[in-house]
């Protein structure tokens, strides 16, 4: 279903964004992509860091407190 609302700026040039809209976000944190003359809003919902446990292989020869050894070996990591 597409529902349509036309709002004016403010002086400080803020819209308003429907309550109704807001109330099905997760964040209040949102993407703005200009294309053109046109502004497209796409909300930004929060991962859980717990998603990203296991996301990445590594080497197991990393020195974790060493910030050039990871970077190292994320360089040398293998493209999928």
């Amino acid at each position: 279903m597409v529902e349509v609302v036309v709002k004016e700026l403010d002086q400080q040039g803020r819209i308003l964004v429907p309550i109704k809209w807001r109330k099905g976000l997760k964040s209040r944190k949102l993407m703005l992509i200009r294309r053109g003359d046109r502004i497209d809003m796409i909300p930004v919902e929060p991962i859980p860091p717990s998603d990203l446990f296991d996301s990445i292989e590594i080497s197991e020869n990393v020195n974790f407190a060493d910030s050039h050894s990871v970077k190292k070996a994320m360089l040398e990591m293998p493209e999928h």
